[in-house]
């Protein structure tokens, strides 16, 4: 979709407005130093699918940036709620965002205002549903998770997300469909907007989100789907020479949804009933229109 072409209902610091006049100042603070927050959520059937969980994170995020939300999280529930109904929206994606203006130009924000938005549009699945059989093709990324002392990694924040940008926009330039990131002790991490897990016979293995987000799909996966489905799930750091010894892969995350993978480079993953059984288990838990 051509963000730019996109015809919508926004709300943003207390109006509801059209998308094309949802504007910001150019001495903007979040604008030149990435200091934003934001989530991503997904609505199927007109139900925010963990819309409570989403909600706290988010605020939880805005409060480690030091930004100050002016509306309670109930009322910003409900805002979000009508964003969707203003757009006439019951399947979508769901972006609000929180970010500094533009009072004082420099480091020290503590006199800049905190502003909020709200964006809803239709989104299919973030990967072609072509992808499912053969599973994604996945490369090792240039970047790293850095160390939690350098970064807030338990924050949702815009700036965190450069270096998966361009870890993407490599990866597809070299003909892959994602890249796959290390942490800054050489563990692996997550994917550039999902994370990631293994399966070997009846465990499931997945990296320890000590300097990444643990996503909420993620969370799903490891305290309901895995659980109910009689899968052992294991948490550790995980080298990248261990790849080889896994059967399976897949990712997981609110865009993404859950997506096998069937290599990273060289080494190669079946798409097995295990993984679409996991994958199916996640879209009947979400009510989705095609499960």
């Amino acid at each position: 979709m051509n963000m730019n072409e996109m015809q919508s209902i926004v709300w943003m610091d207390g109006e509801f407005i059209e998308n094309t006049n949802a504007k910001v100042h150019f001495f903007t603070s979040t604008l030149h130093y990435g200091s934003s927050v934001f989530e991503g959520t997904r609505a199927y059937n007109g139900k925010i699918f963990k819309e409570k969980e989403h909600n706290i994170r988010l605020y939880k995020s805005a409060e480690i940036i030091q930004l100050k939300p002016k509306i309670s999280l109930e009322e910003f529930t409900k805002i979000q709620r009508e964003v969707m109904a203003r757009n006439n929206l019951t399947d979508c994606y769901i972006r609000p965002l929180i970010w500094f203006g533009p009072e004082t130009m420099g480091l020290k924000t503590a006199n800049n205002e905190t502003h909020m938005a709200i964006a809803a549009w239709e989104w299919g699945t973030y990967f072609s549903e072509d992808l499912v059989e053969t599973g994604l093709r996945l490369t090792w990324s240039e970047w790293r998770r850095p160390d939690p002392k350098t970064a807030p990694s338990v924050a949702k924040a815009g700036g965190l997300y450069m270096i998966c940008s361009m870890s993407k926009n490599q990866a597809v330039q070299r003909g892959y469909d994602d890249a796959l990131m290390l942490d800054y002790r050489g563990y692996i991490a997550e994917c550039t907007a999902a994370n990631v897990f293994f399966i070997r016979g009846k465990n499931i293995i997945t990296p320890k989100a000590d300097c990444f987000l643990n996503g909420i799909t993620r969370q799903t996966i490891i305290n309901e789907i895995a659980p109910a489905l009689g899968y052992n799930i294991i948490e550790r750091h995980i080298l990248p020479e261990e790849l080889g010894e896994f059967e399976q892969c897949f990712i997981t995350g609110t865009a993404t949804e859950v997506m096998p993978v069937g290599e990273v480079d060289e080494i190669k993953f079946k798409v097995g009933k295990e993984v679409l059984e996991i994958r199916n288990s996640f879209r009947s838990l979400t009510i989705h229109p095609n499960s």
